[in-house]
């Protein structure tokens, strides 16, 4: 579960609520469903990006099966995307299949 927000700060995530290591500079923490097909792609992309820039990690969660966080975090369709800080604190989200520039975009405002 994500932690509750202080006085005007984002709930911050972490290991144990993902299930998986936070990028040491960011995360891309990716929500999607067995069936979607945008999904996949938005896989390709936010692993390419992963890739490619240190310190950052690409966490995929089944939407179906962590219902509680998808809960907890509005997530409302798949994919869905949500740039983590190294604090785990969500920087920005974002619904559908996003483009390579823009994950880098959203990315260079984070680390």
């Amino acid at each position: 579960m994500p932690s509750g927000p202080g006085p005007g700060r984002a709930p911050r995530l972490d290991a144990v609520a993902l299930g998986a290591e936070l990028g040491a500079r960011a995360t891309l923490l990716q929500f999607s469903t067995a069936f979607c097909a945008p999904c996949r792609a938005t896989r390709r992309v936010l692993g390419e990006v992963a890739a490619l820039v240190p310190g950052v990690a690409h966490v995929e969660i089944d939407a179906e099966a962590r219902l509680e966080l998808v809960r907890a975090l509005g997530v409302l369709r798949t994919p869905t995307v949500l740039v983590l800080d190294a604090d785990g604190r969500i920087a920005r989200r974002a619904a559908g299949l996003p483009r390579k520039a823009d994950v880098i975009a959203a990315l260079g405002a984070v680390v």
